[in-house]
């Protein structure tokens, strides 16, 4: 063909790609205009403090930051709400039952749990994405009964108004990071041991931490790390999501920056989703994946702790794969453990599973012995009640097999991304609430039945587990790491 043939070719090509842009940017604004109206909690974007700012500042100032961005959410949108927008479950509606303000004791807010006696060392607790403290506050009081100081940061852009994820980066999680565990250190003191707990995004900030303390001397390296439904990997479709929010640079297309628009109902998560938080989860995972792999370059990893996960082997949130493929095959021999929760597969359910998901397991482990420990929890067996248990030592290929006193639910399948770090007994979250209602509404009981398209609340949302009927046997998996000492 000659080169005018090939140029032809190429201008054509070029014009299909723009062609197919345009159709997807018009897709995008039309898909978003049929949704629901933004609120004004999902205009303001209230000004957190810079990564340097932070670096810069102790406790105080960020806990006086904080306490400022309270205060101007109650002035820009508690106090301006419409009358169709004061309803019984907007959680800034001050009359509303999940007003935080109205309870004992805002988890919305970072917050610092101090032992009663000798103080044996101290924990950082990192939350997730569109999260708050309030989903570590369970596995702190168990740190506090134990000696522990126990510090859960709100990292900047959660608990006020989902609007502040607009505008957000993820260096300003990571110098959240770093002040906490200086605070921890303030508190305990800097011999004595310190933890560090991620759950989700914070599994992600948590691992980044300690990779970049192995490079920069200044930060303090805890003794373990214990992750959480970590974001170690999610899907491609983050990697893109930008592009979804290019219209909002007009503000007549401002829905578009948005991936998800709902009712906030919920007194300590955003349901609302905006496209940069994806992004910024995106660039966090991969700013972690590349220092992962030049760690493992420069043969430095032998300098971490060891690391102690728990992930359900079916995950809609983070990829289950990427935590064996993308942080556990290049972990040192120190002791680390990784703890799958399987589907049960009892009779009633197994007919019911794709085979994709009914596989799962078995194709995410690579074969034994491995460098690190594992443990499986796995349906009940032929003719009880009770879950599974198979454990393999590090550096074994030899299966213990035994029985959890923990029973799995009737109508359960699986646990969820959300499920983990919540008891039963949780008030918002449990299957069986403890006190029901304290914080006005208790989604873990909530099982509906009828017609689509009534509720304003998600179905999807309402179907997934919400507590983790295994949280007592894995908070003893955490305390033999705390039993440890400084030296585990």
């Amino acid at each position: 063909m000659r080169r005018s043939g090939w140029i032809k070719w190429g201008r054509r090509l070029l014009l299909l790609c723009l062609g197919l842009l345009v159709g997807a940017i018009i897709g995008r604004i039309y898909d978003t205009e049929r949704g629901p109206a933004l609120q004004p909690w999902h205009r303001l974007v209230p000004q957190e403090m810079t990564a340097d700012d932070i670096d810069r500042a102790d406790w105080q100032e960020y806990v006086a930051t904080e306490e400022r961005l309270f205060r101007e959410v109650s002035r820009q949108v508690s106090k301006k709400l419409t009358a169709e927008s004061r309803t019984m479950l907007n959680r800034y509606y001050p009359g509303s039952l999940v007003w935080p303000e109205r309870f004992s004791h805002d988890w919305n807010r970072s917050w610092i749990m101090k032992p009663e006696g000798k103080v044996r060392g101290a924990v950082v607790l990192l939350h997730g994405m569109t999260d708050s403290p309030y989903s570590l506050r369970h596995i702190g009081e168990r740190y506090q009964e134990l000696g522990y100081v126990a510090v859960g940061i709100r990292l900047p852009a959660h608990g006020t108004v989902p609007g502040a994820l607009t505008d957000v980066k993820w260096q300003t999680w990571m110098a959240a990071a770093r002040l906490a565990v200086r605070e921890a250190t303030a508190q305990s003191g800097p011999g004595l041991p310190l933890h560090i707990v991620g759950y989700s995004n914070g599994g992600a900030l948590a691992m980044k931490y300690a990779l970049d303390a192995l490079q920069d001397k200044r930060l303090r390296m805890p003794q373990q790390i214990v992750l959480i439904s970590p974001m170690i990997g999610i899907t491609r479709f983050a990697r893109f999501s930008g592009l979804a929010g290019w219209p909002a640079i007009f503000p007549a297309f401002a829905k578009t920056a948005w991936l998800d628009i709902l009712p906030e109902y919920n007194p300590f998560k955003y349901n609302s989703f905006p496209v940069n938080g994806a992004r910024q989860s995106w660039n966090l995972t991969q700013a972690l994946q590349q220092e992962l792999q030049q760690a493992v370059h420069d043969n430095r990893l032998a300098g971490l702790p060891p690391v102690l996960t728990f992930q359900s082997v079916v995950d809609s949130t983070v990829r289950s794969r990427a935590v064996v493929n993308d942080l556990y095959r290049y972990l040192p021999a120190n002791g680390s453990e990784l703890v799958f929760f399987d589907l049960n597969q009892s009779a009633l359910f197994r007919p019911l599973l794709n085979e994709a998901s009914a596989s799962a397991l078995s194709r995410l482990l690579p074969a034994a012995p491995r460098r690190y420990a594992t443990a499986i929890v796995t349906g009940a067996r032929e003719g009880e009640r009770h879950a599974g248990l198979i454990e393999v030592a590090a550096g074994s290929r030899r299966e213990q097999h035994s029985t959890l006193d923990a029973v799995w639910p009737s109508d359960s399948f699986s646990l969820s991304h959300i499920a983990l770090p919540f008891p039963v007994t949780d008030s918002l979250y449990g299957s069986h609430p403890a006190p029901a209602d304290e914080y006005g509404i208790s989604l873990g009981t909530v099982s509906l039945r009828g017609e689509t398209q009534v509720l304003i609340v998600d179905m999807g949302a309402l179907m997934r587990i919400t507590s983790n009927p295994f949280f007592p046997w894995m908070m003893e998996r955490i305390e033999r790491r705390i039993a440890q000492g400084p030296d585990g």
